[in-house]
């Protein structure tokens, strides 16, 4: 005796209906392919512009060159709605902690697209005392997109590289399914002495005092 129920369906919904075990449908990467196609046009970004990058990103977002066409036409303003990470333009000290906490606050699956030459590598402003040389250096990065800055041809480009990497994810393999390892925060930083650790604001706030 087994604990399986028998399903009967009627003659004229056999053509419409297919009864399948989600079991066996995981462990087989049958949900794969549909899964991904969802995701892939479905992608919520969250605009961060930091620099004059932003400025292409925004012209990408126009009716001329259509960012609708991937799923992405609305930009969200909360980390809590959105799938994806847009970071353009110089990244500074002071800037740093703010994206890493933003990262932490979006739901798995995410990713993080580092648009331009500063976002990337530091860009012509590397060598400065208030810039990192890279958002990579503190969160993981997906899709880089070369330029200074880059076009909106360039940028539609990176998102396309993004949906190939989204089409070769498996439920199987990908760390947000497995319960039994769980993915941590990343810690956020704290960078030169012009950035306050907020656990020392009462000390800091004492010695204004004094």
């Amino acid at each position: 005796m087994t604990d399986e129920k028998t399903i009967e369906v009627p003659d004229e919904m056999r053509a419409q209906v297919a009864l399948t075990n989600m079991a066996d449908l995981v462990k087989g990467n049958l949900l794969d392919k549909p899964y991904n196609w969802g995701r892939r046009n479905s992608i919520w970004p969250m605009m961060f512009g930091l620099a004059c990058c932003a400025i292409e990103m925004i012209a990408t977002a126009a009716s001329r060159y259509d960012m609708a066409r991937f799923g992405m036409e609305v930009m969200r303003p909360s980390p809590r709605q959105s799938d994806m990470l847009m970071v353009s333009g110089t990244v500074t000290k002071k800037m740093v902690p703010q994206i890493v906490r933003l990262y932490n606050q979006m739901p798995e699956p995410k990713y993080v697209v580092a648009m331009g030459a500063c976002a990337s590598g530091g860009g012509p402003f590397k060598e400065g005392y208030n810039v990192v040389a890279g958002i990579d250096k503190y969160i993981p990065v997906d899709v880089y997109i070369s330029g200074c800055p880059p076009t909106p041809q360039a940028l539609l480009n990176g998102f396309m590289k993004l949906q190939e990497k989204i089409d070769s994810q498996s439920i199987n393999r990908e760390r947000w399914y497995d319960k039994e390892d769980p993915i941590e925060a990343l810690p956020v930083p704290v960078l030169g002495p012009d950035i306050m650790d907020p656990r020392d604001y009462a000390m800091i706030t004492k010695q204004a005092k004094a």
